[in-house]
């Protein structure tokens, strides 16, 4: 099982499009996956139609039932979207208390990763969309993933957010037996104007080629019809420009895990 945490410490970057877009693609190829939906605003959620608002069970009650400690299956938690091989886990509005609720409560970083590992036998590939504020939730999602996915508009702006995620990597990994593994995604690329080419730039100067995917993720108004019709772009076009990249990157991402489990297991 391959688990990837979508995040940044900002925005408006393409962190749930990314994921979703990279879902998409591996529905099509006919490879089960879970979509988790931490952030407590739902936009996952809500894109495969379901309300955040108006939901009876998600990953709220993932964390309530860790706290009471009822044993339950955590496949009651899970929904079906409309699409082959693609399942979520949904999000609610109330994910926006459990900081407050949990306070300092021991164990409430791993509520995550042991949940996944009761479904690594049905699926191949879990994607885990964060909020863009660190708290209970992305260290969670931090401590359950094998790699993190930083998406970043092409724009000097989201150069800060950037900096502050890799500060918060750097506090996590003091707690993690290894050092999570990440890679930086440029987003919203558009290369007509002077701020995406020169961010672009400047991302690739100031990070290595392994931390730096070669594939970027041009703007496409494809990406606003799909959300519309809440079908993943790859499903609903998957000739246009950003579900094409999206497929490149997915390619990419695959082979950086194939690599580094060669480098394991020799």
């Amino acid at each position: 099982m391959n688990i990837w945490a979508v995040a940044n410490q900002k925005g408006g970057v393409g962190k749930t499009t990314t994921a979703i877009s990279l879902s998409g693609w591996l529905s099509l190829r006919g490879e089960k996956t879970l979509l988790i939906d931490l952030d407590p605003h739902g936009s996952m959620t809500s894109y495969f139609g379901r309300d955040p608002d108006d939901l009876e069970y998600g990953v709220y009650q993932l964390f309530q039932r860790a706290v009471t400690k009822e044993k339950f299956d955590v496949n009651s938690l899970l929904l079906k979207t409309k699409f082959p091989n693609l399942d979520i886990l949904p999000s609610s509005t109330a994910l926006a208390t459990l900081d407050r609720q949990l306070g300092t409560q021991d164990g409430m970083g791993l509520v995550l990763a042991r949940s996944i590992l009761a479904l690594q036998d049905q699926y191949q590939h879990v994607f885990i969309d964060c909020p863009p504020m660190l708290g209970v939730l992305m260290i969670n999602a931090l401590a359950a993933c094998d790699r993190l996915l930083i998406p970043v508009q092409t724009e000097f702006l989201a150069l800060k957010g950037l900096e502050r995620m890799l500060n918060t990597l750097t506090m996590i990994n003091r707690a993690r037996k290894k050092p999570l593994k990440y890679t930086i995604i440029p987003t919203l690329y558009d290369r007509r104007t002077r701020a995406s080419l020169e961010t672009l730039r400047i991302l690739r100067r100031r990070y290595p080629s392994n931390k730096l995917a070669k594939t970027v993720i041009p703007v496409d108004t494809k990406f606003r019809e799909a959300s519309m019709l809440g079908i993943p772009l790859p499903i609903h076009s998957n000739n246009t420009r950003g579900a094409a990249s999206y497929n490149v990157l997915m390619d990419e991402l695959l082979d950086n895990t194939s690599s580094a489990h060669e480098q394991v297991v020799g």
